[in-house]
């Protein structure tokens, strides 16, 4: 089983993730920002990752420490998940509709962070959630991945919409990505032989 378990102390906020890629979907999040939690659902049920994360953080003052530290724990939980990232598939494509939205996401477990979003959203905020953190939440995952990322809204007009599709195709281009691949009999999918690692060196 890959797995990944990250313990995150700060002055603002306390984050425990464990992470398991081999999964069925089974999803705890209890962080304190609900509209987050309930993202975190939507990685966990479409990309069949099992999500155990605990955080409590200064959401007295807003949500950014909260969610940009969950962002963090969970990319390098992912990252101890994948290790070299020996016989994956590397790269994952999703097209998710909810709706009128439309989002595309296209990823590379390459281990160079990179991040291109491109989503459009009207509202500032769903719910208490200020729509801002989405971008947040992805910088932090990818930086701490070692994932290239990227992000398209193809339509979309409902701020909920558009980023839980977001969220929905994110977690099909993750599972498509990582599942193995019985054709690469444990290789590490690279013509160079070998993937930089976040976090390492």
């Amino acid at each position: 089983m890959r797995t990944g378990t990250i313990h995150r102390i700060t002055g603002e906020t306390d984050v425990r993730v464990q992470l398991g890629l081999d999964g069925s979907g089974r999803c705890k999040a209890e962080t304190g920002v609900p509209f987050l939690d309930h993202m975190l659902h939507q990685i966990s049920s479409h990309g069949l990752i099992d999500l155990e994360i605990e955080a409590r953080g200064d959401t007295h003052i807003d949500d950014h420490h909260t969610n940009e530290d969950v962002g963090i724990a969970v990319g390098q939980a992912l990252a101890q998940a994948l290790g070299d990232r020996r016989g994956i598939h590397r790269f994952g494509h999703f097209l998710a509709p909810l709706d009128e939205a439309l989002v595309q996401v296209a990823l590379d477990c390459s281990g160079r962070p990179h991040l291109s979003f491109g989503l459009q959203i009207p509202a500032q905020k769903i719910g208490t959630y200020d729509t801002e953190l989405v971008k947040e939440f992805f910088v932090a995952v990818v930086n701490n991945s070692g994932l290239t990322l990227h992000i398209r809204q193809l339509d979309g007009v409902n701020s909920h919409h558009i980023v839980e599709a977001c969220f929905k195709a994110f977690a099909r281009a993750l599972r498509l990505a990582t599942e193995i691949d019985p054709r690469r009999a444990g290789a590490v999918p690279s013509s160079k032989g070998v993937l930089e690692q976040a976090g390492v060196g």
